[in-house]
């Protein structure tokens, strides 16, 4: 199938195809703009808020080091196993597009089911809360605890300016994500620096170093939840895979934008762990819940409001590109059948997918009501990792059953290791330190089983679900598209 023409403003008829017999998503991510929608992603609000759980959780400098760098090795090697299967798989819907051709309709299903009514609205919930917080702390000097009310209202507001960011251009989001991620690097690069200053100066806290390993945890369930502390931060590291459709020249960029923006987060965020274990104290470092706010304030004096500002602008990007990402998810599972057929369509004219990212942000708005952030970082990463484990076995599946020609081809020993970390993360924390929060994810889980027999096997779709659809498809100027497939 021929790619669609585009004139140089990539407005207008870009997109459709010559005959007019559909729409189809433009290919306007370029090679900087996927680094951009990876470092973006996965530099949030984590590197932030999350570096006192890790040291919480295993007990020891040292070892907190160990732990992120294992973060970024793992994160490094799972995103070389989706190059191989954005290879051999080239559609947008990352984990559900695999799932799909590789396990069949019922676990692809299991997956965006969990996916678009819990783990990307949650994750957009939960950032667009840390957003609320950082953005609205200069109005609340002084205070401990700001009115939840104002925060959940800043957040909401966050979510409907996205929103309509997003349906507006694909390409005004992508340079929102471009601008966010210069901001936030530099802000990155500034913490490392002022630790770089005060180590000169000989001010450091260097004890941290002396006893590295000291206090060290041996439960393997503690661990665990440290590594979800820290792949929390990492978060995003498959966005691209989400996107794919919309990549130019995804067979190059793709593997390329990996291996530049994941070794350069990972670098950045041992350096600015190395900073924080410098300047803050022992009891500071297992006291403070931002330690970002913390080091600022010692380090940068008159200039420590900086540090909320890059907060603000990073958790803004942050729930950019998880949006940008998320409802393209929800796109293609509507495209094969597994949603709503409205969320499959993309506007006639600004050709994006309008519909699916409406939906998106209403469920992240009614998650935003009661959400808090630090309560489902866990809960979200243990069933993130379940939908990982069985990504990485799809691959392994395809290099034992089908001898497929691969422009792109890792290791045997890289999809093996992901799929016994992905085992030890979802069974360590409930072995060790059963919760019964993990009972209600695998119960949401199970439900997804009926819903499936019920709206996708038996396709028993009510006539008000049908008219509803003509009628929104007129309201919103949508239509069917169609997939870009090199």
């Amino acid at each position: 199938m021929e790619r669609s023409q585009e004139r140089d403003g990539g407005e207008g008829v870009a997109g459709r195809e010559p005959d007019g017999a559909g729409l189809r998503l433009r290919r306007e991510i370029g090679l900087w703009s996927a680094v951009s929608l990876i470092a973006g992603c996965m530099i949030g609000s984590g590197i932030f808020m999350s570096p006192q759980g890790v040291l919480v959780y295993v007990g020891s400098p040292g070892a907190s080091l160990v732990v992120w760098a294992v973060c970024g090795l793992l994160a490094m090697m799972g995103a070389l196993c989706y190059a191989e299967l954005g290879a051999l798989v080239p559609k947008s819907g990352g984990e559900y597009a695999y799932i799909l051709q590789i396990f069949g309709s019922l676990p692809a299903f299991l997956v965006i089911y969990t996916f678009v009514l819990l783990v990307r609205p949650a994750a957009i919930a939960a950032v667009s809360l840390s957003f609320a917080e950082y953005a609205v702390a200069p109005f609340y000097p002084g205070c401990s605890s700001m009115p939840q009310a104002v925060l959940k209202a800043v957040a909401a507001i966050c979510i409907l300016l996205l929103t309509l960011v997003n349906c507006w251009s694909s390409r005004l989001a992508t340079m929102l994500m471009n601008v966010c991620t210069v901001a936030k690097v530099f802000s990155l690069l500034v913490i490392v620096g002022g630790g770089a200053v005060v180590l000169g100066q000989g001010r450091g806290y260097t004890e941290a170093f002396l006893f590295a390993f000291h206090n060290t945890t041996q439960q393997a369930g503690r661990i665990g939840m440290a590594f979800y502390q820290g792949l929390w931060s990492f978060d995003g590291w498959n966005n691209v895979n989400y996107v794919l459709e919309e990549l130019k020249n995804p067979k190059q960029n793709l593997v390329w934008a990996l291996m530049i923006a994941i070794p350069l987060v990972t670098s950045l965020y041992l350096l600015v762990n190395i900073s924080y274990l410098l300047v803050l104290s022992p009891n500071e470092l297992l006291s403070s819940d931002a330690m970002a706010v913390s080091w600022g304030n010692q380090v940068l004096g008159d200039w420590a409001w900086l540090v909320p500002l890059a907060v603000t602008l990073s958790t803004l990007g942050s729930t950019n590109g998880t949006f940008f990402g998320g409802s393209r998810v929800c796109y293609v599972a509507a495209r094969e059948g597994h949603m709503p057929q409205l969320l499959s369509m993309v506007h006639v004219h600004r050709l994006t997918p309008t519909p699916a990212l409406m939906f998106t942000a209403a469920v992240a708005l009614v998650l935003v009501i009661p959400g808090n952030f630090s309560t489902i970082v866990n809960f979200l990463s243990f069933l993130g990792w379940i939908t990982y484990g069985t990504t990485i076995s799809c691959l392994l599946y395809l290099r034992m059953k089908k001898n497929l020609p691969r422009p792109y081809k890792v290791p045997t020993v890289i999809p093996v290791i992901m799929l016994l970390a992905s085992l030890y993360l979802v069974l360590a924390p409930i072995i060790d330190h059963p919760q019964i929060e993990f009972l209600y994810i695998f119960l949401f889980l199970l439900s997804g089983i009926p819903v499936y027999f019920l709206l996708v096997h038996f396709q028993c779709q009510p006539k008000w679900l049908q008219m509803a659809t003509m009628y929104l498809q007129l309201l919103l100027e949508v239509a069917p598209a169609i997939k870009n497939v090199d």
